[in-house]
């Protein structure tokens, strides 16, 4: 799971997508040993599974006992534990080797049987050979870094078994147009990034993760895709998948502005004085 992280100018010339793949690939890599010792994911215990979930996720989802799933862009697999905890046969796919490492170490010392899979999600297919799954999950800072949407949604719609469910939650593109998260000293809710595609990905060369913890030292580049709701929802809808939930809340898991208060599931929300706007969205299709 990641914050919104963008700095930079869209680029104009220069690295191909498939060469600014490889360098999220790598900023990932780089980016595993901070978030494995950081207070953010709370990989001592001071943080369970179930911290990175709203509670509307879980009635959206429904029964997860023995329904085969899987969850793209897993990272060090924080939620897809939480899958396995509520009798899902649970497996993470992510292109991260660095994460997949520790995501597999995680699960066997807390004893969950789950399967990880490298992969870019653009090659899920060949990594999963014939597998089928009843529900995938992503979301959470994953569709930014995915550059054709209408390629992403058929492959979803071609690993899901007739009647299977795409379940999404992610961070709303308003929040993602604010920007990365406000300095001390501005914390005012301007937009600083566009909210719709079409003038390219934006790159940013931070030293610095969503999460506390030290610089990193190096593989600073990435580079993110904007999605506006609208492109999403398309994408879903024209590979076939019928689209029965969409929301929108005003709620994160984690405290983006000073001025933010916590809910009472945990999570945090703006003040009643401040303006009411989406801070994620989740939406939820079926396969017919």
């Amino acid at each position: 799971m990641r914050e919104p992280e963008q700095s930079g100018t869209p680029p104009h010339s220069g690295p191909t997508v498939a060469d600014m793949v490889k360098a999220n690939e790598a900023n990932w890599d780089a980016r595993t040993p901070v978030h494995v010792a950081s207070e953010f994911y709370g990989l001592d215990g001071s943080r369970t599974a179930e911290d990175w979930f709203a509670p509307f996720e879980w009635q959206d989802l429904g029964d997860l006992r023995g329904r085969d799933l899987l969850h793209l862009q897993c990272h060090l697999g924080t939620e897809t534990a939480a899958f396995a905890d509520r009798g899902a046969r649970a497996t993470g796919l992510d292109f991260s080797a660095a994460a997949l490492t520790e995501a597999r170490r995680l699960a066997a010392e807390g004893g969950r049987d789950l399967t990880f899979v490298h992969s870019d999600v653009h090659r899920a297919p060949e990594a999963l050979g014939d597998r089928r799954f009843d529900v995938i999950y992503t979301g959470k800072g994953a569709l930014c870094y995915l550059p054709d949407l209408t390629a992403w949604a058929g492959i979803i719609a071609s690993l899901l078994r007739p009647g299977g469910m795409l379940y999404l939650v992610e961070f709303h593109p308003l929040l993602d147009a604010l920007g990365p998260t406000p300095t001390p000293d501005n914390q005012e809710l301007l937009l600083r990034h566009d909210y719709l595609a079409g003038r390219g990905p934006l790159r940013s060369d931070s030293p610095h993760t969503y999460t506390d913890g030290p610089e990193l030292v190096d593989a600073r580049t990435s580079y993110e895709w904007r999605h506006g709701i609208g492109e999403v929802v398309t994408a879903v809808s024209g590979a076939g998948l019928r689209v029965d939930v969409l929301r929108e809340t005003e709620e994160a898991p984690w405290k983006r502005f000073d001025t933010m208060v916590p809910g009472d599931n945990g999570w945090w929300r703006l003040p009643p004085d401040e303006p009411i706007f989406p801070m994620l969205y989740a939406l939820r299709a079926t396969k017919g």
